[in-house]
């Protein structure tokens, strides 16, 4: 991971200069933030085209609800759903994340032009899906994860959720690493919302210094959620509508830009192409020696012994409970 900046780069993937903007396609009738608008085909390729017109980087094409509560489509109405999409985008020259939990999912949206691969179970929901990615060379995100949002998954208990969240995230970077993905290709994420209380959420934000000290680019997915709106509105008053915590999620966006984060994933692109270019402008303005650097959490790796460490120059271009069914970890 570059020295200067922290955020590091991801092989297989264009550089960027400054933290990128992930913006979000859902082709799901029931997502929690958009509430099917592009469902259609020919809509999520014009959504996708238009987030790129205000600033994404790259897009995020996903076609199952990860919501609380959420019922799993069958694997022929995900490949429908996404593939279309993926292939549209992608002969319009985008770069593409697939957002998907299976194998067969991503290995047929990288063979219509993806680029990444999302998967939220960081390669547990599907034993395929590691040896799928790591036969195809492209880079993963490994995202904390504890099980599908049903049940008492939707509740996490921590003692300590930065020491606990670091540790089962290296335990599974260690995992997708023996599985043949190479280190330069493997991105973090800590799964804000996914069985996690908006304390926990807040607490990994102030955080990610020791996230980074993983060694690895470090995704954060802060889109409308939960805890946003449990911050906009106070303990007693009731949440606003996922579609008006965008203003909120810019000001994450520009939090975890300036903490070093490799990329944010947002739904509303415009907001926080301006808040990481602002990250930027000030992080250039400190000047070289006094960039974001990761600090070592205890029992993870320092930037220097970390799998997929490099030092190459930075690139160019009491306890709040969800209740159950709530859009807290959705996608």
């Amino acid at each position: 991971m570059s020295k200067q900046s922290g955020r590091g780069r991801v092989a297989g993937l264009p550089e960027w200069d400054r933290c990128a903007v992930m913006g979000v396609v859902n082709v799901t009738p029931d997502s929690f933030s958009d509430g099917g608008r592009w469902f259609d085909t020919t809509a999520a390729v014009k959504h996708g085209l238009a987030l790129v017109e205000e600033g994404a980087d790259l897009v995020d094409v996903g076609g199952e609800s990860t919501r609380p509560g959420a019922s799993r489509v069958d694997e022929d109405e995900e490949l429908r759903r996404v593939i279309p999409v993926v292939r549209g985008l992608a002969s319009e020259g985008v770069t593409i994340s697939v957002d998907t939990m299976r194998a067969t999912v991503a290995e047929q949206a990288l063979a219509a032009g993806a680029a990444l691969v999302n998967d939220v179970s960081g390669g547990l929901a599907d034993p395929a899906m590691i040896p799928v990615v790591a036969d195809s060379g492209a880079p993963f995100v490994v995202m904390h994860w504890r099980g599908f949002l049903a049940g008492g998954n939707v509740k996490g208990v921590y003692a300590d959720v930065v020491a606990e969240v670091v540790d089962e995230l290296h335990a599974r970077v260690e995992a997708v690493l023996a599985g043949g993905i190479a280190p330069d290709r493997v991105v973090v994420d800590p799964g804000l919302g996914f069985s996690k209380d908006a304390e926990h959420d807040l607490v990994l934000l102030a955080h990610l210094d020791r996230l980074l000290a993983l060694g690895h680019p470090l995704l954060v997915a802060a889109s409308r959620k939960r805890f946003l709106g449990r911050v906009l509105a106070g303990p007693e008053a009731t949440p606003p509508p996922a579609r008006e915590r965008d203003a909120a999620t810019a000001a994450v966006s520009a939090l975890a830009a300036q903490a070093g984060a490799w990329a944010v994933r947002v739904h509303e692109v415009r907001a926080t192409a301006d808040a990481v270019r602002v990250a930027r402008a000030v992080e250039g303005a400190r000047g070289p020696d006094h960039a974001p650097s990761p600090n070592q959490p205890s029992g993870a790796h320092t930037t220097s012994d970390a799998p997929g460490a490099t030092t190459e120059p930075p690139a160019h271009t009491p306890t709040h409970t969800p209740p159950a069914g709530s859009p807290e970890g959705a996608r």
